[in-house]
């Protein structure tokens, strides 16, 4: 065999193994057959590992000795000296993208998805999560250490997470975090006057895993490059968790947490945190439609540990192009993503259609260390090569026809804050409209 070979065989024995582990760690007893078996695997793996271990230092000796033979002795040239060039840095969340096009132009076989793996250069790494790898409902379950590699490359792409909302771990779907509801009253009493008792009133932030569905269509020249490319690598994991990202704004900012969504922002506020802009004609207006937001959460004595913005393209613009009567800029700090010393996050996700007119959009302020988002550690993805979808204009594309693989990608989380007057919202904004 050769390493390549060995390396296949070796994946394979784990395989076993890790069937083997999973149905014990599942509360299920070894019998004796079961555990000759998982000795015999053990003992075949270590096998493997040291021919593949004499098998690479064989290579590396080899090469070492290497001598390059002139044809032609009579004639002595001196080669050019070659400047050392630096080393490409690896995409973050390549391994995902690797993993991705090795599923994808397997068809989800697992087995033959690590081979081939192997065979492209892939990485040994990668190979052997595949090896781990689970069906479940039509797809593969990636494993968790390449999960949470995505889920940190959504933080960047997601703007709630981005602004510093907090992310848990759903175990088993559900999360409780208590949350105190009413305070204990303390005061000044008199002589001989009786400490009245008081009572802290606690509540729970429940979470609780909804699915969330992504489809992303790859173009098949992508999926079908052999080699390890950073540039192909950068463009796979992108498409993946742009989409991600975005949909999860949509539901952590607006959705209502009916029809199995999270509840947003939105409908976390409380009414009397919901306020009505002015027409924003003056800079005055403006700005003390900007501290009323503010001075909701001062007014509860939010905790503001990560307060920022979210606001829609169309009313960042309309304040970055404010000018005072001298024509400097009123807000200047808006050029570093900043708007009265707090982080602002700009998204599409923010609709700019709201009111009877259509024309009004929102603000949001918001304690995003008071937020938590509950997910669950690990994607299930899918693909298809024949499926038709909807793309944003709502045109219906066969990704047969464009020469595309779909990829669907399913994640379960949940979000809510832990104090709901750490959000203040200005709603009916027509700023720049």
């Amino acid at each position: 065999m050769n390493i390549n070979e060995l390396r296949s065989e070796r994946a394979k024995v784990n395989q076993q193994v890790q069937a083997l582990a999973k149905l014990e760690a599942d509360g299920a007893a070894l019998d004796a057959a079961q555990q000759a078996e998982f000795s015999e695997l053990s003992a075949r793996f270590n096998e493997l590992t040291a021919q593949i271990e004499r098998a690479e230092a064989a290579e590396r000796m080899a090469t070492s000795a290497a001598v390059v033979i002139d044809p032609n002795p009579a004639t002595v040239t001196t080669s050019a000296t070659v400047p050392v060039q630096p080393r490409t840095p690896e995409v973050k969340g390549a391994k995902v993208a690797r993993m991705v096009r090795a599923l994808a132009a397997a068809r989800g076989d697992a087995q033959l998805a690590a081979k081939m793996a192997i065979e492209r250069g892939f990485g040994e790494d990668v190979a052997m999560s595949l090896n781990t790898l689970t069906p479940g409902a039509g797809g593969v379950l990636v494993p968790e250490n390449l999960s949470s590699e995505v889920i940190e490359l959504l933080r960047p792409k997601s703007v709630v997470r981005r602004l510093g909302a907090r992310s848990l771990p759903l175990g088993n779907g559900n999360l409780a975090i208590p949350r105190l509801r009413g305070g204990a009253v303390v005061g000044y009493i008199g002589a001989d006057t009786d400490i009245p008792a008081t009572q802290q009133q606690f509540d729970d932030l429940q979470l609780t895993a909804k699915k969330l569905a992504a489809l992303v269509p790859i173009a098949n020249d992508l999926l079908k490059y052999s080699g390890v490319n950073p540039n192909v690598d950068q463009i796979v994991v992108s498409d993946l968790t742009s989409a991600i990202g975005a949909r999860e704004d949509k539901a952590f900012i607006r959705d209502d947490g009916t029809a199995n969504t999270p509840k947003g922002l939105r409908f976390w506020a409380l009414p009397g945190n919901l306020i009505p802009a002015s027409d924003g004609a003056t800079l005055q207006k403006v700005e003390d439609d900007l501290n009323k937001a503010i001075l909701a959460l001062e007014n509860a004595d939010s905790n503001l540990i990560e307060p920022g913005w979210i606001m829609a393209p169309r009313v960042f613009r309309f304040l970055e192009g404010l000018r005072d009567g001298n024509g400097n800029k009123v807000y200047p700090e808006l050029a570093q993503n900043m708007l009265k010393g707090y982080p602002v996050g700009k998204t599409t996700q923010v609709p700019t259609n709201l009111g009877a007119g259509g024309k009004e959009s929102e603000i949001y302020f918001t304690d995003f260390g008071d937020t938590f988002i509950g997910e669950s550690e690990t994607l299930e993805i899918d693909y298809s090569k024949e499926a038709t979808y909807k793309d944003t204009g709502g045109n219906v594309v066969s990704a047969f026809q464009r020469d595309q693989t779909l990829i669907r990608v399913i994640a379960k989380n949940d979000f809510g804050p832990r104090h709901v007057e750490s959000i203040a919202i200005l709603t009916a904004v027509t700023w720049g409209a």
